[in-house]
């Protein structure tokens, strides 16, 4: 292995040199406490930055064992070490003039959500921390001395304050691994108590603003739980806890505009990530399975069984195995919840507002002008119980307009002013004081959930091969193709979306062999990913990229969003 020395004269000596000149700095290099390891460098100083990692053994970092003993600790401190990291580059880069990215310094970006990220890796035997590096240049002549400073001086300095333990807040660090316990405990218990989530009293729900996840400060209402609905539970470090638990079954959100029904479930969704301290929403968990669902009006659908909501189409069309180009916004949700269905979930999150009336609800008076033979949609409401009493799957749906869900809901809460109140007892009550007569179909099974094979055929290569990669949070670029995943909305971060796009390349590679289900393909994944990491599925070598670790249902949503192709063939012989 080269040492530090090496690097440093090589950088001088290419000083003025035309930039394909920086490709012989990649390699290896002792820093006598550490190893700096080059492993991308880019071609052009316009071009994606270098990737490079800093590798310290554990005999020089010093993190205890206890720490990092099981997955949700270890991906604390990763996310600890992460966001330490970044701020150290802010505090020691001063930065290097130049074209293109020269200078530039960064690692993965963390936002309120604690994800499982290849940013920083620990074990028993070394620490490393991945970066990009902007290697520094005028025009396309290298500045040597500039990218001798950033990694003689500031990455030395950022290093020195972030991977050696003694030398970090070890009580944050502790207190931020304790987080990470009580938070996996009371995901245990909302199990147990056959819950589907649990709000804690004084969390904040309200966001700062709709372009950012942080906490309103100023105005926010602290949640407190009805007392009906209050539960305690003790956790292992922050001690006895009290909130609201939503219980398994068919749970409503009811509520005048503006009084904080959309702002509870949005709190819902995102309770399926645990959150860092101070975020507000540190103990609002909900099951890990747990879907937004909503209309999708011009999305892909592909053989999908939507029968269980949709029959007797004008045209004669089979909807055991549906297929458009341009999705209604009933058919779109009938999909969505079949295609969640069909993956796992136990936990449908709704809100009216984002939902298509007509799939929702038919009330009385249309039945009346319209019959029910006339109409081949069967609204969710007419479902919703048998989706819970056959397949266990719980439904939160947010109502402000129909009445009608009293009827088959086993809890309704009212959002008023942001406070909760359970009003179960009075909407029983105006059921009874006010009975409908609409013809209802409860006493209907569900239907069938069929699941569907994944064709590799369906994802071709171009002319170039296969290039799959993200742009941003909320797109995929396949080849030329776009995947919009703008509706899917519990992605939380950008680097999940690229791990979806390293992901799909690897499945395509590796897993759709025309005789496994697409359950079976993401469930085969995240099992790889559970026993041998992120960095097994990576393609790139040493530095596996910005990887957040995203859900099976981002996933199985990006593979159902592709437009191009045919990819699945419907299986007759398996049922969910």
């Amino acid at each position: 292995m080269r040492d530090r020395m090496d690097l440093q004269k090589k950088l001088i000596s290419i000083d003025g040199a035309g930039y394909k000149a920086y490709k012989d700095i990649k390699g290896q290099y002792n820093f006598n406490k550490y190893a700096l390891s080059i492993d991308y460098v880019q071609g052009d100083p316009f071009a994606s930055p270098s990737k490079a990692r800093v590798i310290v053994s554990q005999k020089e970092a010093g993190f205890p064992k206890d720490l990092y003993d099981k997955p949700h600790k270890r991906i604390a401190v990763i996310d600890f070490l992460t966001r330490l990291f970044f701020e150290n580059i802010m505090k020691f880069h001063k930065g290097t003039d130049g074209s293109g990215k020269s200078g530039m310094l960064s690692i993965d970006k963390c936002g309120q959500e604690i994800l499982d990220r290849t940013s920083v890796t620990i074990d028993d035997d070394k620490l490393e921390a991945r970066f990009e590096v902007g290697l520094p240049a005028r025009g396309r002549r290298i500045l040597g001395r500039a990218a001798n400073t950033i990694f003689s001086n500031y990455i030395p300095q950022i290093v020195e304050k972030t991977l050696y333990y003694g030398n970090i807040n070890q009580k944050a660090l502790i207190k931020q691994v304790e987080l990470s316990e009580d938070q996996a405990f009371l995901r245990q218990q909302i199990k147990e108590k056959n819950l589907v989530s649990f709000i804690a009293n004084g969390s904040i729900l309200p966001r700062e603003s709709g372009i950012s996840d942080r906490p309103l400060k100023k105005g926010a209402i602290p949640f407190q739980s009805p007392e009906s609905l209050e539960i305690e539970i003790n956790l292992p470090y922050k001690g006895s806890i009290k909130g609201m638990g939503v219980p398994q079954g068919v749970s409503l959100i009811v509520g005048g505009g503006y009084h904080g029904k959309s702002t509870l479930l949005q709190a819902l969704e995102l309770g399926v990530y645990d959150h860092i301290s101070g975020d507000g929403r540190e103990y609002i968990v909900t099951r890990e399975d747990a879907v937004k669902i909503r209309a999708e009006d011009g999305r892909r659908v592909e053989q999908v069984n939507i029968s269980a909501f949709i029959n007797n189409l004008p045209n004669g069309q089979d909807t055991k195995n549906f297929s458009t180009e341009n999705a209604s916004g009933s058919t779109s949700q009938a999909a969505n919840i079949i295609e969640a269905l069909e993956v796992g979930t136990d936990l449908l999150l709704i809100d009216e507002d984002t939902s298509a009336t007509n799939f929702m609800i038919r009330d009385e008076r249309m039945q009346k002008l319209v019959s029910n033979d006339r109409e081949p949609i069967t609204p969710f409401i007419d479902k919703v119980k048998n989706l819970y009493n056959e397949y266990g799957v719980s439904t939160v749906l947010v109502v402000g307009g129909s009445g009608d869900y009293f009827d088959v809901a086993d809890l309704i809460i009212m959002m008023d002013e942001y406070i909760p109140k359970d009003v179960t007892k009075r909407a029983k009550e105006i059921v009874s004081e006010y009975p409908i007569s609409r013809d209802n179909t409860v006493d209907l099974k569900f239907g069938e959930i069929t699941p569907r094979i994944v064709l590799k055929s369906g994802f071709p290569e171009g002319r170039k091969g296969r290039d799959i990669k993200a742009k941003g949070l909320k797109t995929i670029l396949y080849n030329k193709s776009q995947i919009d995943l703008s509706y899917v909305e519990q992605l939380s971060d950008s680097s999940q979306t690229t791990c979806i796009a390293v992901m799909l390349d690897y499945m395509i590679k590796k897993l759709f062999n025309g005789d496994t289900t697409m359950k079976e393909a993401i469930d085969k994944l995240m099992k790889q990913i559970e026993t041998q990491g992120l960095d097994s599925i990576s393609p790139y070598t040493g530095h596996p990229g910005n990887l957040a670790l995203p859900r099976k249902y981002e996933i199985a949503a990006s593979i159902n969003r592709y437009r191009l192709g045919q990819r699945f063939i419907k299986t007759l012989n398996k049922n969910i």
